[in-house]
């Protein structure tokens, strides 16, 4: 090998090393600030009585829209759960959009849908509204049937027939607690300053629901759901609780979130054709705001609960996985205007340069690491110390960060009470590093080198109804 190459295979090595060991720091800084602000938090929780609010004449009503394209497997379990949450005042808006399913043929059968004539403001431009729909047994319930245009699209068409100052959007396949809209909605009552509040996202699979109430919350057996469920545990109360208690979250999950209507018409609303439309439209909040140098806050709460479906086959997780990374990409470059600019505070002099940095240009370096690292030393290019050093950086601080968001779960929420479940859980929490983040880490950067070929496509995931896996199995 030539001096230049040996140097450059070093050079190739630190710097994965250092990427590795660097985002694990970051990671374990957040766990910290993500574990006093869950402190803080749960301390308020046992002064707080939402169910004063549930049907207070008081509380803001709320309007929870649902974009649907061919949601049939999960629709009607879906509308049946929103329409029986603890809240007072509030509508359901379901945009059927341009499914080829069947899925507006069984909200019709379900519900008792009735065609109406009802005029609304169109404050944001979308494809043309084929119909709109009441429910002659539920006065709360509307549906919209639209050309397809996309769920950002969707979105925009409920905005614009939407009743309510505020409103929460929920993905198709997700199911909400039954005090969730209080809790959530609690968060723009205390302050004036809210723009969005997002919600935690748990795992469903395992559950027992029936006609879409949540009857028993259990843990799924197939290792996919419970390496998910784990991830998902980790993700929303390390990283979403820590950049919230840093005043600098930028992600509100899509199958979850609340937010300032007139703002977000003012903002322009979702942007069509998004694959990232989520975390896209939150970027957009803060820069409008910022520009307009007005106060406001960008939260997430780790107590409104929405359960979701996730992927349960390797291709479905892969899809699912490079269309989050590719929504990433979309975003970041749609808003480089805001990176390492102090006119953006902290989001645009730390948030957005750690997201350029380490969530788009990191897993490169780490899966070159991964490659690289065990081959150098078969060539004697690094000794065995430096490899060994990479794969316990990379092994131990996931593996800390993991039972570091169960500790906090168990001591603040339990809502998996029993023994084994908690074993379990620790258990996927090693396990989760040994093969399932690298995988995660692997989509990720196809994602990024086809980026320019899949952003506009990246497929259909297989959707399953709320049907426990007991079920299943006696079927």
């Amino acid at each position: 090998m030539s001096s230049f190459l040996f140097s450059l295979v070093r050079v190739v090595n630190y710097i994965s090393l250092f990427y590795v060991l660097a985002i694990s720091t970051i990671y374990f800084i957040q766990l910290v600030s993500a574990m006093a602000g869950l402190r803080v938090y749960s301390r308020s929780m046992k002064y707080t009585d939402y169910s004063r609010y549930v049907f207070s004449e008081n509380m803001v009503p709320i309007s929870v829209l649902v974009p649907a394209y061919n949601e049939s497997a999960t629709i009607v379990d879906n509308t049946k759960n929103l329409l029986s949450l603890d809240f007072g005042h509030y509508e359901v808006i379901v945009i059927n959009d341009g499914s080829k399913d069947n899925t507006l043929d069984l909200l019709k059968e379900a519900f008792s849908l009735i065609q109406i004539d009802q005029p609304y403001k169109r404050s944001i431009p979308t494809e043309n509204v084929r119909a709109v729909y009441r429910s002659a047994s539920y006065p709360n319930l509307v549906v919209l049937d639209k050309e397809n245009g996309g769920k950002a699209d969707a979105l925009n068409a409920g905005i614009n027939v939407s009743m309510y100052p505020v409103f929460v959007s929920i993905d198709a396949d997700s199911l909400l607690e039954k005090s969730s809209l209080a809790k959530i909605i609690y968060a723009f009552m205390i302050d004036p300053k809210c723009v969005a509040v997002g919600g935690i996202i748990r795992i469903a699979s395992g559950c027992e629901i029936v006609d879409g109430e949540l009857r028993e919350i259990d843990l799924p057996d197939k290792p996919l759901l419970m390496l998910q469920t784990n991830e998902y545990l980790r993700a929303f109360l390390t990283g979403r609780i820590g950049f919230h208690k840093m005043g600098i979250l930028l992600i509100i999950s899509g199958a979850f979130g609340a937010f300032n209507k007139q703002l977000v018409i003012d903002a322009g609303g979702y942007t069509a054709r998004c694959i990232g439309e989520d975390m896209e439209l939150v970027v957009k909040l803060h820069k409008s705001m910022l520009r307009k140098k007005h106060a406001y806050s960008i939260k997430f709460l780790p107590d409104p609960v929405c359960w979701t479906q996730p992927p349960d086959s390797l291709e479905d997780l892969k899809k699912q996985r490079k269309r989050w990374h590719i929504g990433l990409i979309d975003t970041l470059l749609r808003h480089r205007d805001m990176a390492f600019r102090p006119a953006y505070g902290r989001v645009g002099v730390f948030c957005l340069p750690y997201f350029w940095i380490f969530e788009l240009i990191g897993p490169i370096f780490e899966v070159v690491g991964y490659i690289t690292v065990p081959i150098s030393w078969l060539l004697g290019v690094v000794d065995l110390h430096f490899m060994i050093s990479f794969f316990l950086v990379a092994v131990l601080y996931g593996i800390i960060l993991s039972t570091g968001a169960l500790l906090m779960e168990e001591n603040t929420f339990r809502k998996y009470p029993k023994i084994s479940q908690i074993a379990k859980l620790y258990l996927y929490a090693i396990l989760d590093n040994l093969g399932y983040r690298q995988l995660n880490t692997i989509f990720k950067v196809q994602a990024t080198f086809g980026y320019r070929k899949n952003k506009s496509s990246w497929g259909t995931i297989k959707r399953r109804g709320f049907v426990s896996e007991e079920s299943e199995k006696k079927k």
